[in-house]
């Protein structure tokens, strides 16, 4: 996104914000801060940060030098890590095979949410598109036997036909969007186990803010939701290519060395970790890229929203970005500074940087602190 790369500052407080989804305690590391605190200023985050660095490198030298092997496995260690990126590179430069690869998409899901957006959006319509998709069919009946929603205790819904039409035109805006999100999620996330929730928890608030922010502005919400919950579908595509191609890799390189009875060789690979800095670096570089180009295959033609997600991707001006984009901006900035805000990991003068740069007033600011942006609220009459 280049509204966030094209300032520094702006994109480490992005990446800052980014590494929670990795993990709390990488983001912490990174951060060289366990908690700023609300009374730490920067000079506080740059002092901690430059001794939690050197006591790192200190325990990680001191590990290393045990075995006598540091220049070796440092070795190993950048051959494995720059064969994976230029494979990453293949991989994303090969845009056919990636998205079948990584986020294949049927026709059914773009057509299905082009059609909530039409006023001529009807329950007979829908219903035949859900149940072509068993997952979501699935999805909308597990929701209606939910004990908040059923009416009657003693009755399960089983019929998918059924499930759509209680739910309504209304609900099904919100949680069809919101269902396509969650069966693109990456199955696993493995070694990071809860980023496939965090990706999760994330892209809903992105949308909610979006959501929110549209009826302020008089922009059709259900555009902006859409907008918000799809400009992340590039981060979900990004993980699963990043987390499959390293581990193949890894898996490869060992079985190599096993067959060749190269023991000091197969010995380094094992201590080389999976890479979270690597995984960040194609998360904050080429996530926002990839949605675009996602986005576009799914040739909406009545649903709007691919020039936003373009704009999120090549657009540095947001004064030239279209009406959604810049509200999709200012809910992806909001949900960065609220992130970091809740484990006390900015500053003042940060928080008003990143804000600032896309323009969330303090209206937009009073009205998204009011406003739950964690769940959906469904109406059921």
């Amino acid at each position: 996104m280049l509204l966030f790369e094209n300032n520094d500052k702006v994109f480490e407080l992005y990446q800052r914000g980014l590494s929670f989804a990795v993990g709390k305690e990488f983001a912490q590391k990174r951060a060289g801060v366990v908690s700023l605190g609300k009374n730490h200023g920067s000079e506080q985050l740059s002092r901690r940060r430059e001794l939690l660095a050197v006591e790192e490198k200190a325990n990680k030298d001191k590990i290393i030098q045990k075995h006598g092997e540091k220049h070796f496995l440092d070795q190993v260690k950048s051959n494995f890590h720059r064969k994976v990126s230029g494979e990453l590179t293949d991989e994303f430069e090969n845009k056919e095979s990636f998205h079948r690869k990584y986020l294949e998409v049927d026709d059914a899901i773009p057509t299905l949410l082009e059609l909530l957006s039409l006023k001529a959006a009807s329950i007979n319509r829908i219903t035949p598109l859900v149940a072509g998709q068993g997952w979501l069919a699935d999805e909308l009946i597990n929701l209606v036997n939910k004990p908040q929603y059923r009416k009657r205790a003693d009755v399960k819904v089983s019929d998918s036909n059924l499930a759509v039409s209680y739910v309504g035109l209304d609900n099904l805006k919100l949680v069809i969007p919101t269902f396509v999100l969650k069966h693109w999620l990456p199955h696993t996330t493995a070694p990071y186990p809860l980023m496939k929730r965090k990706l999760w928890n994330e892209s809903l608030s992105i949308a909610l803010t979006s959501r929110a922010l549209a009826k302020q502005y008089g922009v059709d919400w259900y555009r902006a939701f859409c907008a918000g919950m799809l400009s992340n579908v590039g981060h979900l595509a990004v993980t699963r290519c990043v987390i499959n191609k390293y581990n193949d890799l890894h898996a490869a390189e060992l079985k190599a060395a096993f067959i060749d009875r190269d023991k000091r060789l197969h010995n380094a690979l094992l201590e080389i970790d999976n890479s979270p800095e690597m995984l960040l670096d194609q998360l904050s570089t080429r996530s926002f890229v990839v949605a675009a180009d996602l986005i576009e295959r799914m040739q909406f033609d009545r649903l709007p929203i691919t020039e936003a997600i373009f704009d999120l991707a090549y657009c540095a001006d947001f004064n030239k970005m279209s009406k959604i984009a810049q509200i999709v901006a200012k809910a992806k900035s909001y949900v960065v500074f609220r992130n970091l805000a809740k484990e006390d990991m900015i500053t003042n003068e940060e928080a008003k940087l990143i804000l600032a740069n896309a323009k969330l007033t303090a209206d937009d600011i009073s009205l998204l602190k009011k406003t739950d942006i964690d769940h959906l609220k469904l109406n059921f009459t």
